[in-house]
């Protein structure tokens, strides 16, 4: 899979990919991460690719040009699946969309800056919107870094056990159950019997029953919306 990465701000992304599961991922040739830097197409004086709101109002837009250029001059080498804009007014990013995306073999992530980016650009070239929560932060390179690692990991031959990802919250609609490892006790805190038992039909079904009563009691919404 082949992620390029478009922003203001690149060096914002530098650490994110170099350690960690993702530099794994990187150095196997299963994941191609690039950083593109916005301003290198701007034709405008002092790399400027902002500009103020017609109609007034505080903050500045990002210009449609300097875009258009930027995803142009990519698209002659690069025929995208998706070609994502990150904003808080996108649709809610979840395990499900995940693991969708993980299927595919081309993305490009805009980062939003500013008050957002022309809305010209949004409707002519952005194929879906992307929201990681219902906040807002300084740009969209925090939840690029988010969207890249929760897709990655799925990346089959990322994870060194592959059905570790088949097993994380979310993934059936419920949150996942309860954990422990050495020592079996501590401080007289003692793990589950049945989880040294080494019956593995019991030990399913308690993980199951664990992983829906964690549901119900922290997230009954997941359940709702089912």
């Amino acid at each position: 899979m082949k992620i390029d990465i478009l922003s203001v701000v690149p060096d914002l992304l530098q650490s994110p990919f170099a350690h960690s599961i993702l530099k794994r991922a990187k150095e196997k040739g299963l994941l191609e991460v690039n950083v593109i830097n916005l301003r290198d197409y701007t034709t405008y004086a002092r790399a400027q690719v902002d500009d103020y709101a017609f109609g007034g109002g505080a903050g500045m837009v990002m210009m449609i040009e300097p875009l258009v250029n930027a995803i142009e001059s990519l698209q002659k080498v690069n025929q995208y699946d998706e070609i994502v804009y990150l904003t808080p007014d996108g649709q809610r990013f979840d395990q499900k969309m995940a693991n969708t995306y993980s299927l595919k073999n081309n993305l490009l992530l805009i980062c939003g800056h500013y008050k957002g980016i022309d809305q010209r650009f949004r409707d002519h070239f952005v194929t879906q919107e992307i929201s990681i929560g219902d906040y807002v932060l300084s740009g969209g390179e925090i939840a690029a870094a988010v969207m890249v690692d929760a897709i990655g990991r799925l990346i089959p031959g990322v994870l060194n056990d592959e059905t570790s990802a088949l097993t994380d919250s979310f993934q059936d609609n419920l949150l996942a159950p309860p954990v422990y490892t050495r020592p079996e006790e501590f401080r007289g805190w003692k793990v589950p019997e049945i989880l040294l038992s080494g019956n593995h039909k019991l030990i399913d079904n308690w993980r199951a029953e664990q992983a829906l009563k964690r549901t119900q009691e922290r997230r009954p919404d997941i359940l709702d919306a089912e």
